[in-house]
């Protein structure tokens, strides 16, 4: 008898072999249906898949993430297959699925992929999925796929990396591919497919290799499910932070100041600084020290780090100075700089938890291919802190961190998310630093305190830092895409590195543990997942500009500055719109910039000392007094979260 463990717990015994479709079957006919995928022990494998020994088995749908991920690999190959048939002389490299649908990198040796080809291409697609043709694996011998992909270099790059027994192919229809596997039963399960685009890519992300074209496909199960997800990137265009932030001048690129290096405009660090000073005042609260370090410093620090030995290779490299063996870098993380802020003194057991904060910028060197917007850039600020803390205190720092993110969330409606744990891969851990002992201790407080604070948690091997487990705050936007926005990591391996050390009760020297943490995570992705999240509505609270003030005629302009500058000595921030416009052009302008308020002033409220109030989205609210608009404005700028430090 094979014993069977699913999901609950519950266990189901077979006579002889069986698949994850007689599991299925033995539940139900409807289940079994709708299963497309299954993990058995760990590995995603196609429901035909023969299980001979007790084992773990989850029944995937398209409901189901691994679901759609065997959907969307298994429609690459598709697209692999109608490719082919149109550009014969193609040659193949690989075709993931990704987060949203997959694509496939494709040399397309002296022709060409155009937005013209796209539909003759998902036409060929959806004829050959009818066929309902099944995915089939099986082994091939490392000299048989050799011999297969002579004439591909990238199959053979990938080919010589692997071992005998190692190999698998899949076929379907008069299609066959290198593939590990992973495959929906057959590809009539694919009703709806579409060609998003086509993007350069270099071939395994090396500029020095060749640069391929990565076709870029999303399918789905039903031709609804299409159109919605077609309606949503539309609305995702409308709410592009990129579209967004020239539109509302919050930052702007240059050629000459160089990639990847962005530079904030007025009404950008207006924002900025609304940000930080929002998280300052919380910290102050939360009992946070703030630090400067230089945007430089000697590379025998990241030496020290471990940066160097793990990220050397992709940073910006080193500046020599003119004395000989004399090297600095560019700062790719603060950490460092803070350890040896600690050690300017000696402290002891009473002195501790020491929390330094600092918003500190960093420069890391991105590929120029992947850099986009603001969420992946060269230049970069993290709300940065470290926290240097008793093994005994460490439990409470964390959750106090905890609760300094959820606060964070919460006052910018962050409602939404996942806390990811992010745990060093067990397979590989020369990828890491630190004793096993400490890499356990790190990782057990940071599962404990999840727990305790009743986080929705999800649990990722091998995401972990390379010092230390991470509790990551996985976001979902307004569009259902997935952020990476705060993080807070253990720490047990720096202290060490850096010798940092602090007087017990015992009058002994002892070690630190150290907690990393930013809520924001970094303050460009932050702002540029707020700028679609609100599509450029901010909170009243953050936005820029609060208000503009409308004269409706030049006589009233300085009536309007006295109100203006009413109006910032309570800290409401705002412009005042003298143009010579009419005051229904103003408002339509003031609308389209998603300033919250326009306050109208003619010649009866400057005799009575009122204000005539328009907000953004709810038209007129009336006359008002000066002291009644500041008082209005300060409940309605409220977050609704009060931070208890």
């Amino acid at each position: 008898m094979i014993k069977i463990t699913l999901p609950d717990n519950s266990v189901k015994e077979f006579e002889g072999e069986v698949t994850p479709l007689d599991v299925a079957k033995s539940i139900s006919e409807g289940l079994a249906r709708n299963t497309i995928s299954a993990v058995v022990n760990g590995t995603q494998v196609e429901i035909t898949t023969p299980i001979t020994t007790d084992s773990t088995v989850q029944l995937l749908t398209w409901n189901d993430d691994l679901g759609k991920k065997a959907f969307w690999h298994s429609s690459a190959h598709l697209l692999a297959q109608a490719i082919l048939e149109f550009f014969p002389n193609a040659k193949l490299t690989i075709g993931p699925a990704i987060e949203n649908g997959f694509y496939y990198d494709v040399d397309f040796g002296d022709e060409s992929l155009s937005d013209k080809d796209f539909e003759k291409i998902e036409k060929k697609v959806l004829e050959n999925a009818k066929k309902g043709s099944t995915f089939s694996l099986y082994p091939v011998s490392k000299e048989e796929a050799l011999k297969t992909y002579a004439d591909n270099p990238y199959k053979v790059d990938l080919i010589s990396n692997l071992n005998d027994g190692e190999i698998t192919f899949v076929t379907h229809d008069n299609f066959t591919d290198l593939c590990r596997g992973g495959h929906i039963p057959n590809a009539s399960i694919v009703k709806a497919f579409k060609v998003l685009n086509a993007a350069g890519a270099y071939w395994r992300g090396n500029e020095k290799n060749p640069q391929l074209t990565r076709v870029y496909g999303i399918s789905f199960p039903k031709q609804k499910e299409l159109t919605e997800y077609l309606e949503l990137l539309e609305e995702a265009k409308r709410r592009d932070h990129r579209k967004l932030g020239k539109e509302l001048g919050i930052f702007a690129f240059s050629e000459k100041v160089g990639a990847g290096l962005p530079l904030w405009l007025p009404k950008g660090t207006a924002l900025r600084k609304k940000l930080e000073n929002f998280l300052s005042d919380a910290q102050k609260k939360g009992g946070y020290e703030f630090v400067m370090s230089p945007h430089i410093g000697a590379k025998e620090l990241y030496v020290t780090s471990g940066h160097w030995d793990k990220y050397g290779a992709d940073s910006f490299q080193p500046i020599k100075t003119p004395n000989e063996g004399e090297e600095f870098m560019l700062k790719p993380m603060n950490c460092p700089h803070h350890c040896e802020i600690y050690k300017t003194s000696q402290w002891s057991y009473r002195d501790l938890p020491k929390r330094y904060a600092e918003f500190g910028t960093v420069y890391r060197y991105e590929q120029s291919g992947e850099l986009h917007g603001l969420t992946r850039v060269r230049g970069f600020t993290q709300d940065d802190a470290h926290l240097f803390c008793t093994p005994d205190q460490l439990m409470d720092e964390f959750k106090k961190t905890i609760d300094l993110v959820l606060y964070v969330f919460g006052s910018l409606g962050f409602a939404d998310f996942t806390a990811q744990i992010s745990l060093r891969d067990p397979e590989n851990t020369e990828k890491y630093i630190g004793s096993d002992e400490n890499w356990e201790k790190a990782e057990n407080a940071i599962v404990t305190a999840a727990k305790e604070k009743g986080l929705n948690t999800v649990t990722e091997y091998g995401e972990a830092a390379f010092y230390g487990p991470k509790l990551d705050f996985m976001v979902k936007d307004a569009l259902g895409r997935k952020w990476q926005l705060g993080t807070i990591q253990v720490d047990y391996n720096l202290p060490e590195r850096f010798d940092l050390t602090y007087v017990g009760s015992d009058n002994e020297k002892h070690r630190p543990v150290m907690i990393h943490r930013a809520p924001f995570g970094s303050m460009e992705r932050f702002i540029a997942i707020l700028l679609e999240n609100t599509a450029g509505d901010f909170p009243l609270w953050l936005a820029p500009d609060q208000f503009t003030i409308l004269p409706i005629s030049e006589k009233y302009v300085d009536y309007a500055k006295k109100v203006s500058q009413l109006l910032e000595n309570h800290d409401i921030s705002g412009l005042i719109d003298d143009r010579n416009e009419k005051t229904g052009k103003k408002i339509r302008d003031a609308e389209l910039k998603k300033i919250p308020f326009m306050l109208v002033v003619g010649e009866n409220e400057e005799k009575d000392g009122t204000i005539s109030v328009r907000r953004r989205g709810e038209g007129d609210l009336g006359v008002m007094s000066l002291e009644d608009f500041v008082t209005y404005f300060k409940e309605a700028s409220k977050t609704g979260v009060e931070y208890q430090a």
